[in-house]
């Protein structure tokens, strides 16, 4: 999947300079990227409350890891992790701070979404910290709603839960 965009203080780029591509979460880079991800939620919650996730459980079979690069250099990713038969859960979607802004999360969760539906998952939910609006505001407008907590987790006061009902039509339309 090629997409168009242009990451702050670049030049315009056409639709072949961004791929999202499903890859393998162990490769050399994933980690820097999700350590990066580790550093910036430091910022925002105490340690108790952080739950990171490394690259080696990105991997797994049935893990969906998506990864958005430009010349080959990693701008974002996310992962899909089935957590019921037909559900899943996003996890780790984190875009670098040189391509914010220019709508790669956006197209990170609608690729995301798109692999969802052609593995026949017609749930898809998250968890994401009260004190990131960006990426509460990205999955609202996404059509994600609020729910309560799935899976393992528990309710937290720093926690949101939401999740989404996919059309799995919309894989078959797509592949027609």
């Amino acid at each position: 999947m090629a997409t168009g965009f242009a990451p702050l203080g670049s030049t315009q780029m056409n639709e072949t300079d961004i791929t999202i591509a499903v890859e393998d979460a162990r490769q050399p880079g994933v980690a820097a990227l999700m350590a990066e991800a580790d550093g910036y939620l430091q910022t925002l919650y105490p340690a108790q409350k952080r739950h990171p996730v490394d690259a080696n459980a990105l991997a797994p079979p049935g893990v969906v890891f998506l990864a958005a690069r430009r010349d080959g250099s990693l701008l974002g990713s996310v992962a899909l992790r089935p957590i019921a038969p037909g559900h899943a859960e996003i996890k780790r979607l984190f875009v670098r701070e040189t391509a914010r802004g220019c709508g790669l999360g956006r197209k990170l969760v609608t690729a995301l979404e798109d692999e969802a539906r052609t593995r026949g998952i017609d749930r898809v939910s998250l968890e994401v910290g009260i004190r990131q609006p960006q990426a509460m505001e990205l999955y609202r407008s996404s059509g994600y709603q609020d729910c309560g907590p799935f899976g393992q987790y528990r309710a937290d006061p720093l926690s949101l839960f939401m999740t989404k009902r996919l059309r799995l039509d919309l894989a078959i339309e797509q592949s027609v």
